[in-house]
């Protein structure tokens, strides 16, 4: 299929997943606080322009780094415009159908999930960062690999997605366990303590969006597996991983240790109001979580159960997070590179700041863990050093292969689980029907 017919299919049929940071902050093109420029690359010499979306988490980030940076490059700024993530995707589709690229800026955010696809369909908005300068070595594996593509590089990590099981600890007081009950185990392990927590306190150990399948993405990746093959064919038909996944999933509804909720606002509101006893989910969550100060004190952080029949089984996943390109309209790629490569990819300082000015943005770069500040103990989570440990839960993370159709496949899974628990509709016609729909809109 022609490349500019792709672009016009994607532009029609984008669905984007709403977890995590994606599309969140502010409304499109609006300013940010630095002189706003919302078109073309290279304002001036020492001025980079940039995409990107909410202004207390990624525009600060930015511009936060662009203070650091100015520090030994005087003159530098960043003229930051505010566009969501799902229009920063469909700007790229755009310039991209109409072959026109003079409308991107220098800089731009996207998140890990969709940078395979846009790069395999629009190789020629991206510049290759291989040779930048940055150490990718001195990120976990795992995010760095979402925006890889034929062994090049061409992003630079920026915040946190992998995956923690936070527990109330004072829920599983009352059942007779600990954290460390929940630590390095099974799912049949969590299953049977779900049962016990849910027959004490009265509470499921879980609740989940239904019609999401972040839960199961979570499984999946954690074992390194994935809906793809690594020659881009559909892998949902004979998926053992998935399948194990799909059947803890539904037993879970079934016992009523796992709980659906209708929305977003009422999987959060599930953490808050003390009727559910456990998340997991991306680090991010922490941010809803710590949102209940009352509640401080009474949660605790480990790494989520690891699947059974699987033979690179973890107890680590991710969910969410983005990463920063370069466009090839930059007038001045070299700058841009040594920016980020100064700071992203190289300021202790800024992943301090960042962490401790309210964005909670937890760092991929591995030094960054070293800090003081990362080691610094939470009292909402009961003393620990929860940002030291993310940020080597993300170290020991598994990589899988997500590619251009990432997430028609994702949400034909959501179809699928929410027939199955919903419905009662039969599993492995479920997961027959997710397979054709993927390879119908792959073109197959």
């Amino acid at each position: 299929m022609k490349r500019k017919v792709i672009a016009l299919l994607l532009a029609s049929t984008m669905v984007l997943s709403m977890t995590a940071c994606g599309g969140s902050g502010g409304d499109s093109g609006s300013s940010s606080g630095s002189t706003a420029s919302s078109e073309g690359g290279g304002s001036g010499d020492n001025t980079l322009t940039v995409w990107t979306w909410d202004p207390n988490f990624n525009v600060y980030a930015i511009e936060k780094a662009a203070e650091i940076y100015a520090q030994d490059h005087e003159g530098f700024k960043v003229e930051v415009t505010e566009v969501l993530s799902d229009d920063i995707e469909t700007n790229l589709t755009t310039a991209a159908s109409a072959g026109d690229y003079s409308t991107l800026p220098d800089i731009f955010l996207m998140q890990d999930n969709s940078f395979q696809k846009y790069v395999a369909n629009y190789p020629d908005i991206f510049t290759d960062l291989t040779d930048s300068g940055v150490d990718f070595s001195q990120f976990a594996e795992a995010k760095v690999a979402y925006s890889v593509v034929d062994g090049k590089n061409y992003g630079v990590p920026f915040d946190n997605g992998a995956v923690i099981a936070a527990y109330r600890t004072d829920y599983l007081e009352q059942a007779g366990f600990t954290i460390d009950d929940f630590t390095d185990i099974t799912w049949s392990d969590f299953m049977e303590k779900a049962k016990v927590v849910k027959e004490k306190t009265g509470q499921p150990i879980l609740t989940s969006q239904a019609g999401s399948p972040d839960l199961i993405m979570e499984m999946l990746q954690s074992c390194g597996a994935s809906l793809f093959n690594e020659d881009g064919s559909v892998n949902i038909v004979g998926n053992d991983a998935l399948k194990e996944c799909m059947e803890i999933y539904v037993q879970m509804v079934e016992d009523g240790t796992l709980v659906e909720v209708t929305d977003w606002d009422q999987y959060v509101a599930s953490l808050n109001n003390g009727t559910v006893a456990s998340s997991i989910n991306g680090c991010w969550i922490m941010a809803s979580i710590t949102a209940q100060e009352d509640q401080s004190g009474k949660w605790a952080i480990t790494n989520m159960p690891r699947l059974e029949r699987q033979e690179n089984a973890t107890n680590y996943s991710n969910n969410g997070g983005s990463s920063w390109a370069i466009s090839s309209n930059c007038d001045n790629p070299e700058l841009a590179m040594d920016f980020l490569n100064a700071t992203f990819a190289g300021s202790t300082e800024l992943y301090d700041d960042l962490l401790t000015a309210g964005t909670g943005a937890i760092a991929t770069w591995s030094p960054a863990k070293e800090s003081d500040v990362y080691a610094e103990p939470s009292e909402f989570f009961g003393g620990d050093a929860v940002n030291s440990k993310i940020l080597g839960f993300s170290e020991q993370t598994p990589s899988n292969v997500t590619g251009p159709f990432y997430y028609d496949a994702r949400n034909a899974v959501g179809t699928a689980l929410s027939a199955i628990t919903q419905q009662g509709a039969d599993m492995d016609s479920e997961i027959e029907k997710a397979q054709d729909t993927v390879e119908f809109n792959m073109g197959g």
